[in-house]
């Protein structure tokens, strides 16, 4: 990811980057939306930088090579923001939507990124970050690419992140769609299809399996899902909860407060804190998801010693002792599990992942085939030799080809 920034940071002396235009205020056209609050253009790549660009990492990353092959539009970004609900309570938020220019007629990519603690780098506000940076150029392939910056980022800052909160997580994205939707045909004219791509990776891989799964339940008559690319989500939290307490030491503390201050935030953890967490940490909790600090400092905040973070009656008993039963139920109700689904999916992990271990992946993806999913239509990619930061930019590669090949 390093080099990655660097090269990016070389390309960002050359791209062409045009001033911001106003919001849009046209009365006439805002009463056409249900959804879309506002847009503001941010910048702008010419089809031959995005090739420039794509070349230098093709060493590195060779499926590369597939995409640059497919660039045949520039690109438009736009920062958005757009209505949505948290518990029946009207709420703006906001992302980044990158539009091919030129002819054509386009289906929706959304890319659901991954855990992230920073206000300061949300898609929307950090727009040059190396990984978003990458799904803009992704666009000049064909696609709109929208990239949500969830509840609590962006416009929505002023609330808390309903961190792996299956209802809110859902709701926010598939509204983001809609107002996507409006934006490109209502005020950019746009030509869209009806089809929608999704992808993700960590927190976005398990929003996305989320999201697939709520559309082909109940909404495919709206959104026509033609594919889905799933990175090393947390798809079963329950057994991530006995994973950690089985462990001596677990390298990413910040992931574990981050899941019980949301949802004591939710309102689905009733258990005392301090029941679950032990001093000092306990009283640290709540205070450390203000979106000041980065998940690097969050962990130099707690520790990485399970015995020391954890009290040792939640260690033991948190599966059966009733007074844990809130956060059983939480993590069941926010888990996902494997249906009988028809629509292509590809399921992807490092194997040397030690943040979210892999069996998450391997045991989903049999629970879809023995669910009954074609093993033509669920498919599985593991990533020999690459841990969790170093599965990002090869999952969302192999995520674009993916989709690349059943886009033709």
């Amino acid at each position: 990811m390093k080099n990655f920034t660097k090269k990016l940071w070389v390309f960002a002396l050359i791209v062409s980057v045009f001033s911001s235009c106003d919001l849009f205020n046209n009365n006439d056209e805002k009463e056409t939306d249900k959804f879309l609050v506002s847009y503001e253009f941010e910048k702008a790549y010419l089809p031959d930088l995005i090739k420039l660009a794509f070349a230098q990492f093709s060493d590195a990353y060779p499926e590369i090579d597939s995409i640059s092959a497919k660039v045949e539009h520039g690109v438009s970004v736009y920062r958005m923001t757009y209505y949505t609900s948290y518990k029946n309570e009207l709420k703006i938020a906001s992302g980044l939507v990158c539009v091919p220019t030129g002819e054509g007629t386009f289906p929706i990519m959304s890319y659901q990124n991954g855990t992230n603690t920073l206000h300061s780098n949300a898609p929307s506000v950090n727009p040059d970050y190396e990984l978003f940076t990458l799904l803009e150029f992704v666009a000049s392939t064909g696609f709109v690419v929208a990239i949500p910056d969830y509840l609590g980022f962006g416009e929505s800052d002023d609330m808390f992140h309903p961190y792996l909160d299956r209802a809110s997580t859902v709701k926010s994205v598939l509204d983001m769609l809609r107002a996507t939707r409006e934006m490109a045909k209502n005020h950019l004219k746009v030509s869209l299809n009806d089809d929608l791509y999704i992808a993700g990776y960590s927190q976005g891989g398990w929003a996305t399996m989320q999201l697939q799964k709520e559309i082909e339940e109940k909404y495919m008559d709206e959104f026509n899902l033609k594919a889905s690319a799933c990175g090393a989500g947390p798809y079963d939290l329950s057994y991530i909860n006995e994973y950690v307490a089985g462990l001596t030491t677990y390298p990413m503390p910040y992931f574990l407060g981050y899941i019980f201050n949301s949802y004591v935030n939710t309102g689905d953890i009733t258990t005392p804190i301090d029941e679950v967490f032990k001093a000092p940490y306990a009283a640290k909790i709540s205070t450390l998801y203000d979106g000041t600090k980065s998940g690097e400092q969050i962990n130099a905040e707690l520790t990485t010693k399970v015995s020391d973070l954890f009290t040792a009656d939640y260690l033991a008993n948190s599966a059966t002792d009733s007074k844990y039963a809130s956060v059983v139920a939480a993590m069941e109700a926010n888990s996902i599990g494997a249906w009988e689904t028809e629509i292509p999916t590809l399921i992807i992990h490092g194997m040397e992942d030690d943040f979210v271990p892999k069996e998450v992946s391997t045991s989903i993806y049999q629970d879809f085939l023995a669910k009954g999913a074609a093993i033509d239509e669920v498919l599985w990619l593991p990533l020999p030799g690459l841990g969790h930061t170093t599965g990002i930019i090869p999952s969302g590669l192999a995520s674009v080809n993916f989709f690349l090949k059943i886009k033709e």
